[in-house]
């Protein structure tokens, strides 16, 4: 049995016109011979709908409740999109979460997935030549049902994927692939016909908004081919894939952005053993995703400690930090909500130096100030003044030449052989 995997987005099923056209990316998979697994999001708006309900009639709405609520947007698209198949003569069925089931922990709003009934799906694939699946849901252990969070379709699809040894997972968007960049920022943006899983991990964690972080985590550990790409044309789109050496050849794949970011500062802790600890545990235990920490030299027992956390956690943040702020002693506490991290991801860049030298000279010769910078492997961050965010994407993306195919290693961005 060949089996593919289709997952449709919002915009995807947004009405009747657009559902018309998924039915013709079904029907040619069927034509080629393939049972097909369609994961489909909420309408486009109605899980924002459906939220914004939730804050009118409660303050501090209840996260199972609203878990349970949000699940419907899924459940209309798949139970209509199955009765335009069948009114197709295409033998269907829609399927929600729990009844598959794909079982998940209870993390309300953030599940994670923790298995799925492999035999009972391809059980039904022998049964129907499509299963229209709800997308972003699950059950836990309890039967109570589970959200993936934002962008869980995605990571439902591939995990499907996973679980039927799918051919192929295609991920339908109204973008055409992965670009060097956000296209609506630098007219210059390169769609790639590949990037390594790795690549787009970092492309992901850095603010790339094409896929959910996890359904790549998901695609790499079972080795899932993933083909993104729009559902309004039929061009091909980026293949995910296991990384291989021509991609070294490339010192940078893509520039990514991230305007989600605020700046802590708190001046003159105590420089000391467990001061750290004392920061950063009670903000992990409040579930606020500490990012780039800086350290500076300690000054007669004392230092500056610098932090980013995610915009909408600033206020919890800092209010943890004034409840711990004698017992590490800062003198002060500073924070900037306006500010950005851009980074810099290629595989290349492992093998390679004068990376950051690049991008910083780049920066400087547009007089942009870098306010912090944390590295990985394959990755460089600075972080920036929000006002200069679409200018050090497009300085970046031209440094580095990605606005034309990759040229061997050697050679420095903008020669030529």
């Amino acid at each position: 049995m060949r089996i593919k995997v289709q997952k449709f987005g919002g915009t995807s099923v947004a009405d009747l016109q657009c559902m018309q056209q998924v039915l013709n990316k079904v029907r040619a998979a069927l034509d080629d011979g393939y049972k097909v697994l369609v994961v489909l999001s909420a309408m486009a708006g109605q899980t924002d709908y459906l939220l914004s309900l939730a804050n009118r009639w409660s303050s501090t709405p209840d996260p199972a409740e609203l878990d349970s609520m949000v699940t419907t947007g899924e459940q209309v698209s798949v139970a209509l999109f199955s009765m335009l198949l069948q009114d197709q003569g295409i033998k269907a069925r829609s399927l929600l979460g729990f009844q598959i089931p794909m079982r998940t922990d209870s993390n309300f709003g953030r599940a994670r997935i923790l298995d799925i009934d492999s035999p009972r799906l391809q059980a039904m694939l022998e049964q129907y030549d499509v299963l229209a699946i709800a997308g972003f849901q699950g059950c836990d252990c309890e039967d109570r049902l589970t959200t993936l969070g934002r962008g869980g379709s995605d990571t439902s699809a591939v995990a499907m994927a996973a679980a039927t040894n799918a051919e192929v997972c295609e991920i339908y968007t109204d973008v055409d692939g992965v670009y060097t960049t956000d296209p609506n920022v630098c007219s210059q943006a390169r769609k790639l016909d590949k990037i390594a899983y790795d690549e787009m991990l970092e492309m992901a964690s850095m603010g790339a908004k094409v896929l959910q972080i996890r359904s790549v985590e998901f695609a790499k550990k079972f080795n899932v081919p993933v083909h993104v790409r729009s559902t309004f044309t039929d061009v091909p789109g980026t293949l995910l894939v296991q990384e291989d050496n021509s991609m070294e050849s490339a010192l940078v794949s893509g520039i990514a952005y991230d305007k989600d970011q605020a700046l802590i500062t708190l001046a003159n802790v105590y420089d000391e053993p467990g001061i750290s600890a004392t920061i950063f545990e009670p903000l992990a235990i409040a579930g606020v995703v500490v990012d780039m920490i800086v350290q500076n030299p300690s000054r007669e027992g004392r230092t500056d400690m610098t932090f980013t956390v995610p915009k909408g956690d600033l206020e919890q943040t800092l209010q943890i930090i004034d409840n711990i702020k004698d017992q590490i002693g800062a003198k002060a506490v500073f924070h900037n909500p306006k500010v950005s991290k851009v980074s810099v991801i290629g595989m290349g860049m492992r093998n390679h130096s004068g990376i950051a030298s690049i991008a910083f000279k780049a920066l400087r010769m547009e007089n942009i100030n870098i306010m912090l910078i944390s590295t990985s492997e394959i990755k460089i961050s600075c972080l920036v003044d929000e006002k200069y965010t679409e200018l050090t994407v497009r300085t970046l993306h031209e440094a580095f030449g990605l606005d034309q195919k990759p040229q061997p290693a050697c050679e420095e961005p903008g020669q030529s052989q």
